[in-house]
């Protein structure tokens, strides 16, 4: 039986001295064929809100990424698959093409790896820190202006396609919204199959794919 599991998240932060406010909703538990997704959107202040989620833990021996030459080989044409996907859908709808970003895709690809050695399905960092603050350090926010992120993210069977992994998240709107968004300017994508991943995917063989969306000035 197939399993698909995703989950969306945006952050907007303008960087201009001091932001004034701070905004958090979340919608989750929306259920789809055995997955659910949840959204998160944020603006940035001087000491962000937390959505203080939980982190699985498990016991089980951590999952080991395949780094054979071929399996990176066929993961690196799997992102550039799902890339080529979302932007023929954003030119045919009138938006810009997304650039691919070495820094966004060094993000994706630490959050995917943290997440399937670790055993966690979620936007925050194994040690609860916001997803924002990690995709920073990979993509610094300019000192003035604005800086915005963005992030999907999909588990699912080894044998997921960029066809259906962008089918599941155009038919789930907060993950059709990043995908659609017009503010975007760059991505970068972290794809990576794991034989036996622990915690929140059972000790399964699983596909898990992060998506990070970014524009600064």
């Amino acid at each position: 039986m197939r399993t698909i599991v995703a989950c969306a998240a945006t952050l907007t932060a303008l960087l201009v001295a001091a932001p004034a406010f701070a905004e958090v909703s979340q919608n989750s538990n929306w259920q789809l064929r055995q997955a659910s997704t949840g959204s998160v959107l944020a603006r940035l202040k001087a000491q962000p809100l937390s959505n203080g989620a939980l982190v699985a833990r498990t016991s089980a021996k951590p999952a080991r990424p395949a780094v054979s030459v071929a399996r990176s080989a066929i993961l690196a044409a799997y992102e550039a698959d799902i890339v080529r996907r979302m932007n023929a859908i954003r030119t045919d709808r009138g938006l810009r093409a997304l650039r691919i970003s070495r820094q966004l895709s060094a993000a994706a690809a630490y959050h995917t790896n943290q997440m399937g050695l670790r055993g966690f399905f979620e936007h925050e960092s194994a040690n609860g820190a916001e997803f924002w603050k990690r995709i920073e350090r990979f993509y610094p926010s300019s000192r003035a202006g604005s800086w915005s992120v963005g992030e999907n993210i999909l588990w699912g069977s080894p044998e997921i396609s960029a066809s259906a992994a962008i089918r599941e998240w155009m038919q789930s709107p907060p993950h059709r919204e990043n995908i659609l968004s017009g503010e975007w300017r760059e991505v970068g994508l972290g794809a990576t199959h794991f034989p036996s991943a622990p915690g929140a995917y059972h000790g399964g063989p699983v596909t898990i794919v992060t998506v990070d969306f970014g524009a600064r000035s």
